[in-house]
């Protein structure tokens, strides 16, 4: 039987072609995550048009309920998850502001979907990663949350602070997952895909193949890979 991974907002984008590589090139079923039924089961048939296994599984990150839902769902079809990727995130207009003017609703609306959802997906499903024999838990970061990065100068001058923060609670987040997981098979990082030309970052230069690499390298690590880290196509980036 193929190994399972569910990959949230993989309706397009980074997380479509992740869904993608994953099963064309590794072999997995693919549960394409997305809250917009249309456009999930639309991304569903795209990839089974290439031959690939994959179905569309309604979650809204945000929504508890619907997380439930969707966890019952894998629960009662596969019994366990063998690869979860958190690739769901956002970026909202109002923090293109000066840092110290950035409404604290900008912080707000962005750590609901890339921080509090991440974590409701993760805890929720934990249970059914822990039934795999050897789980891959992968977060969707950026290099704009490495404090390192923006304190030595690598970023220059860009800097959106509500985007920015909640991708380094995101790099916190998985190292105390990793933690919990330690002395076990299971392992837990979390990546930077680069900067990929998408619907939130048009100036990107990367193409989507190469956005979803990193995500799908981490998927398929070996028992020696690493646990807690964080990387960039091969290239561990510092916190």
């Amino acid at each position: 039987m193929s190994k399972i991974a569910l990959i949230t907002g993989a309706n397009k984008g980074i997380g479509l072609e992740t869904a993608r590589q994953l099963a064309r090139d590794h072999g997995f079923t693919v549960l394409v995550g997305a809250r917009d039924s249309e456009r999930g089961n639309t991304a569903v048939d795209e990839l089974k048009a290439e031959g690939l296994n994959a179905e569309f599984i309604a979650i809204d990150p945000t929504d508890a309920e619907s997380v439930a839902k969707a966890a019952q769902e894998v629960e009662a079809k596969y019994g366990h998850l063998d690869v979860l990727i958190n690739n769901a995130g956002t970026i909202v207009d109002g923090d293109f502001a000066p840092p110290a003017q950035v409404e604290t609703s900008v912080l707000r609306d962005t750590y609901d979907i890339n921080v509090f959802a991440l974590h409701e997906v993760t805890r929720t499903f934990w249970p059914l990663l822990e039934k795999s024999e050897a789980a891959r838990l992968v977060n969707v970061s950026s290099l704009l949350g490495s404090l390192t990065a923006h304190s030595d100068g690598t970023l220059g001058d860009y800097k959106v602070l509500a985007y920015d923060s909640s991708k380094a609670a995101v790099n916190m987040l998985t190292t105390h997952y990793a933690w919990q997981w330690k002395n076990t098979p299971h392992k837990a990082n979390t990546i930077h895909p680069g900067s990929v030309k998408t619907d939130l970052n048009k100036q990107g230069d990367l193409t989507v193949e190469e956005g979803a690499k990193t995500s799908v390298d981490l998927a398929i690590i070996d028992a020696d890979g690493p646990n807690g880290e964080f990387f960039h196509l091969g290239q561990k980036l510092p916190w």
